[in-house]
């Protein structure tokens, strides 16, 4: 039995992870389907899972994975989920690139309350340049998209931070609606933000939302290890997601927190059968399924450059720094060089599984995948990415959850209500009280 347990999320798209998974017999077609989003959430509270996850992109992207073609704005469907679940937590996308903190603060902190203290949010420098299009803007450089977001989180915490615990008072006796003096003006002036405050929303339950984040690059890592509290990531080697992981704990540390409250989740597609054997079968029907078309685009977008121009069964190629993506373009190509890759064993792994970690077999052997990788130094969890959805999902949940949970390695249940509770974290102390009492204890 092991004392420490995993994390353990679902990516939520409505026609599945897999490039053509909603070609599957029975499977959910459409990210428009709230029915389809409510199966899957019933499922997670089933399984007990931390969170749900949902995505987002700006821009219309025909040709490519069906789950970016139409969505559901992802604050939206949480909103509605809240309605339908108890527990599991809430995390959603938002742009730092085309959106402003003090929308973004009131979107989550509504969530927040919507949910009882289940809401995260999931930090994202956009890398589209038809999104780009779509707001008018050009795009930004790589690293300075970062330097924009690392404004714009703070903003954010600052404004949630704008109402103490306890500012809201409703005395009827009196007429006293709020104390005053617990509410405050954040009065940001940055490099990129000028922002007054404060929100017109009280502190929420969790005091902030959870912060989700997903860079790999340098800078991407360096954001991650002063402000996420769980990394969503792409690693597809044992020994690379090692040095990955202490990186990270690493950057954390050196921002004054403490490595356990940034929680480290490499994405995962499970696919589950009785046996190994039927497992491969499931994966090898999936096969049949691919688009040519739709696997370039998505892996031409994983890459960040037209992979279009690269013969198939050719090596990956020495490929310059993109300005749109390069965290899994590093991951894949160091993996196809120990390897020996060619580029057609890289797109055939993003047709499977849209360039994640693969998990196929029996209960047993999925869970074996999983053991190893938890209790090898390489991650505090994962996030699964089910090729389709209900069948896929449901398999994970209803036979390989019960494994982890024999082998002490996942919650038999609930122990808090809120997704800090799930996650291990603590609730942030507020800024304005805390200024409050060291003002009060230097008197």
């Amino acid at each position: 039995m092991s004392q420490r347990q995993m994390h353990l999320g679902v990516y939520a798209v409505g026609s599945g992870n897999h490039i053509a998974g909603w070609r599957y017999p029975g499977a959910t077609t459409s990210g428009e389907n709230l029915e389809a989003f409510k199966q899957i959430a019933a499922s997670c509270e089933r399984g007990k899972l931390d969170f749900l996850f949902v995505g987002d992109s700006l821009a219309f992207l025909p040709g490519g994975h069906p789950g970016q073609v139409t969505r559901f704005e992802p604050t939206t469907l949480l909103s509605a989920l809240s309605c339908t679940t108890t527990h599991v937590g809430l995390i959603g996308t938002a742009s730092t690139t085309y959106s402003e903190p003090f929308s973004v603060a009131r979107q989550f902190a509504s969530l927040d309350h919507l949910s009882g203290g289940r809401a995260g949010w999931n930090v994202v420098t956009s890398t589209l340049p038809e999104a780009a299009e779509n707001f008018g803007r050009e795009m930004v450089d790589h690293d300075h998209r970062y330097e924009i977001a690392a404004e714009f989180v703070d903003v954010v915490q600052g404004l949630w931070d704008s109402w103490e615990d306890g500012a809201r008072i409703e005395n009827k006796e009196t007429g006293q609606y709020y104390d005053l003096s617990k509410v405050h003006e954040l009065g940001h002036k940055g490099q990129f933000y000028s922002v007054k405050g404060p929100l017109n929303i009280t502190r929420t339950p969790q005091g902030r939302p959870v912060i989700v984040q997903a860079g790999s690059s340098p800078s991407g890592q360096a954001l991650a290890g002063r402000i996420a509290e769980v990394v969503f990531t792409v690693q597809l080697e044992l020994d690379v997601a090692r040095e990955y992981y202490d990186n990270i704990k690493r950057y954390a540390v050196a921002a004054g927190r403490r490595p356990e409250h940034c929680n480290i989740l490499p994405g995962m597609v499970p696919i589950v059968g009785r046996t190994d054997e039927e497992a491969q079968a499931k994966l090898a029907q999936l096969m049949t399924y691919v688009d040519s078309t739709s696997a370039m685009q998505t892996m031409s977008r994983r890459f960040g450059h037209d992979m279009s121009q690269y013969p198939l069964d050719g090596p990956v190629p020495d490929l310059p720094v993109s300005n749109l993506k390069q965290g899994y373009s590093t991951v894949a190509s160091a993996k196809a060089k120990r390897l020996g890759y060619t580029l057609r064993d890289i797109y055939n792994e993003i047709a499977i599984a849209r360039g994640y970690l693969l998990a196929c077999g029996s209960p047993t052997t999925v869970a074996d995948i999983m053991q190893e990788w938890f209790e090898g130094g390489a991650l505090d969890g994962f996030v699964l990415l089910p090729a389709h959805f209900p069948e896929a999902f449901d398999d994970f949940i209803d036979l390989v959850i019960p494994e982890l949970q024999k082998r002490g390695l996942f919650r038999k249940d609930y122990q808090g209500t809120t997704l800090r509770e799930h996650l291990g974290l603590p609730k942030p102390e507020n800024r304005f009280a805390r200024a409050r009492s060291e003002a009060q204890g230097d008197k």
